[in-house]
């Protein structure tokens, strides 16, 4: 019987992290430690009656110094691949074209800007339509220009890290709400678990500065439009989301390759699993047990904190609620105070988490929140938890090296 090779270890070594609260790790850990001036960045009049929280201003030229690389890029990608540079940055690897010629790259993110002169006429011309669905269709075929289309391609955030940072390796994109960040950070664990590749460049971007994303939210009666809670507390008002703008990206990379080559880890990435249910009689419940009970035989107790991407819509916290509540871990949602980012949330969290495992050290409850325990033990191993706003179930464990 052939003998199976056993998981290689997986180490973060780089980490890349941009929304409200500031660029990089040191400038999250210091707000989420400050007063309410510090973590509470909050545009309530651009888009009113919605909020957002904006993306703190960047230098791009930083780490995007062609002025035509930035001028062709929409916002969204200009965050992630601003956020992307970061991370190679911290890892030592920027501007090193041997190692960036084997990087392997796992990106999600959602569409591109959209015309909205064109959306507007759709959906005013829906409300006086006797055949909804064949006018939607006809308008989508011929009124969307081609070069639009081809701007939803996700994958063009890909191909504008490749240009700008030089990262060459193969190249797979998600689009797909909260799912597509869980399973892009899920696939370059198992490959590097596999031995399919040595270091891996994965992550998201999401701009809540659109007017088409938060009109996305609105259709689904997601938004939360009354003065600002953190998400645990919105459901008993109808909960709600609050968008944010997030770039976020790791480097993840094999330990021999890692020590090799000198990198410092910032924490270890053990597991990443995720499900996609059809939210009936308690099937994402049980789902997310499941992806749980996988993960707690390992579990140091008194030592875990779960990070979590609850977004505040009432449904989808209650799921997780049923899980937290069970099993009693100290928890931090970071969608209180950074926003909801889609499909950037789950790597802005597991970025988190290692911040925290890292520092040995939980941050303290989010918001104020009444529902986040204080947690004064070390902290070595944190768990990310994503329940998407729709559908979709995702679970990661990192841990402290």
């Amino acid at each position: 019987m052939m003998a199976i090779a056993p998981e290689r270890e997986a180490w973060i070594t780089g980490i890349g992290l941009v929304s409200a609260l500031g660029e990089g790790l040191d400038a999250h850990w210091e707000a989420l430690n400050g007063d309410r001036e510090a973590w509470l960045k909050l545009d309530s009049t651009t888009h009113a009656p919605y909020q957002v929280h904006p993306a703190v201003a960047l230098d791009l030229a930083k780490q995007i110094p062609d002025r035509g690389d930035r001028r062709q890029m929409e916002g969204w990608q200009r965050l992630g691949t601003y956020a992307a540079g970061l991370a190679l940055e911290n890892a030592g690897v920027k501007g090193q074209d041997d190692l960036l010629k084997t990087m392997h790259m796992i990106v999600a993110a959602g569409g591109g800007e959209r015309d909205y002169a064109v959306d507007g006429q759709i959906l005013s011309g829906l409300e006086a339509s006797n055949e909804p669905g064949k006018f939607l269709n006809e308008r989508l075929m011929n009124d969307l220009r081609p070069t639009l289309f081809l701007a939803q391609l996700s994958n063009l955030l890909a191909g504008n890290i490749s240009i700008v940072h030089g990262v060459v390796g193969s190249s797979r994109t998600f689009m797909g709400e909260e799912m597509a960040g869980v399973d892009a950070v899920r696939v370059a664990l198992g490959r590097c678990h596999a031995g399919q590749g040595d270091i891996f460049l994965v992550g998201g971007a999401y701009s809540a500065e659109r007017p088409d994303t938060i009109l996305h939210f609105e259709l689904g009666h997601m938004n939360w439009t009354k003065p600002w809670a953190p998400v645990w507390e919105r459901p008993k008002d109808g909960g709600g989301t609050i968008l944010g703008s997030v770039g976020a990206f790791l480097v993840v990379e094999a330990r021999e390759h890692a020590e090799k080559r000198g990198a410092k880890p910032i924490a270890r990435l053990s597991k990443v699993s995720s499900d996609r249910t059809r939210r009936k009689n308690g099937d994402a419940e049980h789902s997310m047990a499941v992806q749980w009970n996988e993960i707690s035989p390992g579990l140091i107790p008194g030592a875990t904190v779960v990070i979590s991407g609850a977004t505040g819509v009432s449904e989808a916290v209650a799921i997780e609620r049923d899980l937290l509540d069970q099993r009693r871990v100290p928890t931090r949602a970071t969608g209180s105070v950074i926003g909801h980012s889609v499909e950037a949330t789950f790597p802005a969290n597991v970025a988190l988490a290692a911040m925290m495992v890292a520092r040995g050290e939980a941050v303290p409850p989010i918001g104020g929140a009444k529902d986040e325990a204080r947690m004064t033990r070390k902290v070595k191993q944190a768990v990310v938890t994503s329940v998407g706003h729709w559908r979709g179930e995702g679970m990661a464990l990192v841990e402290a090296i």
